[in-house]
């Protein structure tokens, strides 16, 4: 979880490979209007975002019913998002916050092609977003590395935090 730029679809790409779980890109679950409305650079509001979240708690729900692992990438800014997946999920949930600065985000905003969120939305969602430090089943991971050691390191507190070692 993180806002856009902070790696969440690599990140939990390489996450679900490792651990044999199923990766979903909760942004393909965005209706339509939602779409439409951050490509024209309009920040979603928390009426948008409900029934987006409620659609990827179904889809962990399901996951978990069929004994299926599953990695989601959710940007899930607001503590209330985050706990609206832990109902919808209604099993044991865990959190990577991706952490990087807003230059460091830019810059790779600026760099990706054909993605339907604009670079101009990144400090609506650095304002909306509540560090989720300190919650219960979040580790923080800096994203200032490559990609394969922010995976290796979010492995390694995930590790931890489930009383495993890796």
């Amino acid at each position: 979880m993180g806002v856009s730029g902070c790696g969440k679809t690599s990140v939990a790409e390489g996450l679900a490979a490792s651990l044999g779980y199923s990766f979903l890109e909760g942004d393909q679950l965005h209706p339509q209007a939602n779409i439409d409305k951050m490509s024209k650079g309009i920040p979603l509001t928390d009426a948008d975002r409900w029934p987006w979240l409620e659609r990827i708690g179904e889809r962990m729900r399901d996951a978990a019913a069929s004994g299926q692992g599953i990695v989601v990438s959710c940007s899930a800014l607001k503590r209330t998002y985050r706990d609206r997946l832990r109902s919808g999920a209604e099993t044991g949930l865990s959190f990577v916050f991706l952490s990087g600065s807003r230059a460091l985000l830019l810059a790779r905003m600026g760099e990706r092609r054909g993605h339907f969120m604009p670079a101009s939305l990144l400090d609506s969602q650095l304002a909306a977003l509540e560090d989720p430090s300190g919650e219960p089943g979040v580790v923080t991971v800096d994203i200032d590395a490559p990609v394969a050691d922010v995976i290796a390191a979010s492995l390694r507190q995930l590790s931890v935090l489930w009383g495993q070692d890796r």
